[in-house]
């Protein structure tokens, strides 16, 4: 299930100083909860994620189409190195201040008529971003279909190239085009501490495809969760699969190969 990778007993520090961890949240380490507030980090995954970052010298990272501020309140008291909201917003290192990526803010007019498609059932969820907006109908299956044509019959309206539709785990994002997750690592890779490092990307849907895309520049290597998706090299089952193998290393003197 796991290809390329294997945990053994002997040189963990030391290849862990070679190696980047790029972790996807929500799915992918983090369950994913029946609304987006209701996502948290558990005790025994802070302990691991402060470990693996104290032993890669602050090379573990969270990519994430969530906010940053969204992300430090999930892994709270944690604050990781993160990209948040696709690329748009990027903090290399924990505790610097965060820069703005290339992120256009998606128009208020835009956002209005998105909001808009909520009105088909009490139970879609709006999450407004600024750059970007996502409708989630976890707790509306049966409308998915009706919000993608609706949210894609208002974006064929725009100028070619204005936006990007995610479609997602129960939610359709609508964010501004021209940066995404693959962008956001290739940018992550050419700082401090991550530059030089190869990296390993951990991720679960397909917004994280962009991210594996660009793994090869780096000598890194892709890892999804639950499905097999394109550029992955290995699988996890569940995010508890995840978070055993993250913690066995963390608390290991294993090697990565």
């Amino acid at each position: 299930m796991l290809r390329h990778l294997a945990i053994d007993p002997a040189n963990l520090r030391g290849l862990l100083a070679e190696r980047a961890f790029l972790l996807d949240l929500d799915g992918t380490i983090v369950d994913i909860a029946p609304t987006p507030t209701e996502a948290r980090a558990s005790p025994a995954l802070l302990g691991t994620l402060g470990r693996l970052s104290q032993l890669t010298g602050g090379a573990l990272a969270l990519v994430s189409g969530r906010a940053l501020a969204d992300l430090d309140r999930i892994v709270a008291p944690l604050q990781l190195p993160a990209v948040g909201g696709h690329g748009a917003e990027f903090r290399p290192v924990a505790g610097a201040a965060a820069s703005a990526g290339c992120a256009t803010p998606l128009h208020d007019d835009l956002k209005h008529r998105l909001k808009s498609v909520a009105d088909l059932d009490r139970a879609i969820l709006v999450e407004d971003k600024d750059y970007a907006l996502a409708l989630h109908y976890r707790q509306a299956p049966h409308q998915r279909s009706a919000i993608e044509n609706a949210v894609m019959a208002i974006c064929a309206e725009l100028p070619p190239g204005t936006v990007e539709v995610l479609p997602g785990k129960a939610v359709v994002e609508v964010k501004a085009a021209g940066f995404n997750k693959g962008s956001a690592v290739r940018k992550l890779m050419q700082v401090a501490p991550f530059k030089g490092r190869r990296p390993i990307y951990i991720g679960d849907d397909t917004t994280d495809e962009s991210a594996f895309a660009v793994l090869k520049e780096f000598d890194g290597v892709g890892l999804s969760v639950g499905r097999v998706l394109p550029g992955a090299s290995g699988r996890f089952s569940t995010p508890s699969d995840v978070r055993a193998w993250l913690e066995q290393i963390s608390e290991s003197d294993g090697m990565i190969e």
